[in-house]
């Protein structure tokens, strides 16, 4: 029996949304220079980079191990800055049925918030919630406003 879940996280950043938003859609690859311990390459393997449809590679260290997760962009959403990613190969799917990762970026009140939504199927109770990944894509946003040139 599957065991479905949903997490979500959120994180205050200082930059305008679209930033965010374009940085993952349009330029993951820069991720690479901005926090190389974290995210060691994006690589594109089929289609044009953001557009629906295109399959992504991500190398990056969780949890002091190095993993990959490979994904298609699911759908776009330009005008609230949200993008959907699902999970189709890699480390996350050796562990969980179906994964799919959603970075919604919006206004709340005077703040800007970065959104993470995952959306999983655990096979069965043994699996845990990937809760460490969440911790890890949140810290990576706060490193990445942080940073000067994102």
């Amino acid at each position: 029996m599957a065991l479905s879940g949903k997490i979500i996280g959120y994180v205050e950043i200082k930059k305008p949304g679209k930033v965010f938003h374009d940085l993952f859609r349009y330029n993951p690859h820069n991720i690479v220079s901005a926090t190389p311990d974290r995210v060691h390459d994006c690589e594109l393997y089929e289609g044009d980079r953001g557009a629906v449809g295109s399959n992504l590679c991500w190398h990056y260290t969780h949890d002091g191990k190095k993993r990959t997760c490979k994904q298609i962009i699911e759908s776009v959403n330009e005008e609230n800055h949200m993008t959907v990613y699902k999970c189709i190969e890699g480390d996350l799917m050796e562990e969980y049925k179906s994964f799919t990762i959603i970075l919604h970026v919006e206004k709340k009140g005077d703040k800007e918030l970065a959104t993470w939504t995952f959306e999983f199927e655990r096979p069965d109770l043994s699996v845990p919630y990937p809760t460490s990944l969440m911790d890890y894509l949140c810290t990576l946003v706060k490193d990445l406003d942080a940073h000067s040139s994102t």
